[in-house]
């Protein structure tokens, strides 16, 4: 139930739940039911932008695997605010909002996969 649920829906809900149904207010189905109409077909891997540069593509391999921008630099041998260019170019082009949805693409399209090792940072090694 959602917090605007009027006083006497909230107290059948309540009833409904007592006595061992489950019970989902009708906005909340709506919202889920619009959510999975947007998401593709099962099997169906949605694909990067063409327009991607080489180094857009290294950004969100090195995104994928939790980096900041700092680390994103380091590990592609140019200046923290190049790698923010690189990487607000990259969701811009991507057309999502922030970082963690540009790293759910990166693996749903197979840039990374669960599993697979981070990229070395260019920094060098502590002696």
């Amino acid at each position: 139930m959602l917090e605007d649920t009027p006083a006497a829906d909230l107290v059948s809900a309540v009833r409904v739940i007592a006595a061992g149904d489950a019970l989902l207010s009708p906005s909340v189905t709506r919202r889920l039911i619009e959510e999975f109409a947007r998401r593709p077909e099962p099997g169906v891997v949605p694909a990067l932008p063409r327009d991607l540069t080489d180094r857009e593509r290294e950004a969100l391999e090195l995104l994928a695997h939790g980096l900041s921008n700092r680390e994103i630099a380091a590990a592609m041998y140019v200046g923290e605010a190049t790698a923010k260019t690189h990487v607000s170019r990259l969701l811009t082009k991507l057309g999502v909002r922030d970082r963690v949805q540009a790293v759910v693409l990166a693996y749903e399209t197979g840039v990374v996969r669960p599993g697979e090792a981070a990229p070395r940072s260019g920094s060098p090694e502590p002696a």
